[in-house]
């Protein structure tokens, strides 16, 4: 018979006995009510759920064929797997993937909702041998929850505390084998000794329009949406190189095209939607332009402060500096200066206007 351990005013039973890894057939026990915002964002029916249906990311889907095939050969489970990079490059679709790949099931939560070491120790407790355990946003865990699941990674034990004060008493727990799957998007965040705890770390690119293009061609394949291959390049130009954009913006031309036109979706009828809904050539949308605008036009390209920008935007300057900022900088359109952010000479090009001389 199990032992039931009550911790924080819950309780859990510990496991008997390590099993067999489970199949497909296994039903999934949720372990958090809390599902991830992005996932719900995106259809999930567009997700790959095979390594041979997920476009991109060629270098990465080689490893992990290689690490799960070796995993498998030895009966063993698969060394823990960090994915890093910006929001929207499919780590939750990879996690998914890998699980899928394995055979078994994966449970889904993320470093905000585990607030508590008894939220860590019932989710633990739950999982079964084999199992994949995806933690999104991993680099806001509550830093004594970290603390409880080095040894359940590196040992598969737990260590927990019962009780407090002179009654207070430790319990180990063993755990079953399990895969650890890490998503972040904030690499540097992460503590050293969580991020050494995982075997693989792979930083997830941005996409080329090639790969988009595919991308959104198979995504029209599967919402009975005709694309041809120029309007499909078309809408992938303007993803900013992410395939959760790129889906994103196919539903709104799909809406448009059913609307406004005959349903079938070429070059000039993605471009006259997505002109409609306000994103150009480029993926900027109305905030992006209008920042460059402000740039631009009120402050006449001079460098201005964060704080000031963000007053003329009526902005938040968080939400700038990690929403708008970093995609105008990586197209060069933006410059951080010691003076502050100031519009460069494509900023003016795009808006179709002169620099001012000596820009």
């Amino acid at each position: 018979m199990s032992d039931k351990v009550q911790i924080e005013g819950m309780v859990f039973e510990a496991p008997e006995a390590t099993g067999s890894v489970s199949g497909p057939s296994r039903a999934p026990r949720a372990v958090t009510p809390e599902l991830v915002e992005d996932d719900l964002a995106l259809d999930r029916s567009l997700r790959p759920r095979r390594l041979g249906d997920y476009l991109g990311q060629e270098r990465i889907k080689e490893a992990l064929a290689i690490l799960i095939e070796a995993a498998q050969g030895r009966g063993d489970v698969v060394d823990h797997i960090l994915f890093s990079g910006p929001p929207g490059l499919g780590k939750t679709t990879l996690a998914s993937v890998v699980a899928n790949e394995l055979g078994t099931h994966i449970r889904v939560t993320s470093g905000p909702a585990i607030a508590r070491t008894g939220d860590l120790a019932a989710i633990l407790t739950n999982l079964e041998e084999g199992d994949v355990l995806f933690i999104d946003e991993i680099h806001r865990l509550n830093r004594m929850v970290e603390e409880v699941l080095y040894p359940a990674l590196e040992d598969f034990e737990l260590d927990i505390v019962v009780g407090q004060g002179p009654a207070a008493r430790s319990i180990r727990l063993d755990l079953p084998r399990f895969t650890l799957v890490g998503a972040t998007t904030r690499t540097g965040l992460l503590t050293g000794p969580l991020r050494d705890r995982f075997g693989v770390v792979f930083r997830l690119e941005y996409y080329t329009p090639e790969e988009l293009a595919a991308i959104v061609r198979r995504s029209a394949s599967i919402l009975e949406v005709g694309v041809g291959q120029e309007g499909a390049l078309e809408i992938a130009r303007r993803s900013r190189g992410t395939p959760r954009l790129a889906n994103r913006l196919l539903k709104r031309v799909r809406d448009w095209a059913q609307v406004r036109g005959d349903g079938a979706i070429d070059e000039d009828v993605a471009a006259e939607a997505l002109g409609f809904f306000e994103v150009d050539s480029l993926g900027l949308d109305a905030m992006d332009n209008r920042l460059l605008e402000v740039l631009c036009v009120q402050f006449s390209g001079r460098p201005v402060g964060l704080s000031t920008l963000a007053s003329a935007l009526a902005e938040d300057p968080d939400t700038i500096e990690d929403v708008y900022e970093p995609y105008l900088i990586q197209q060069g359109l933006v410059m951080r200066t010691p003076k502050g952010r100031q519009a460069t000479v494509r900023a003016f090009d795009h808006l179709g206007l002169r620099a001012p001389e000596g820009q």
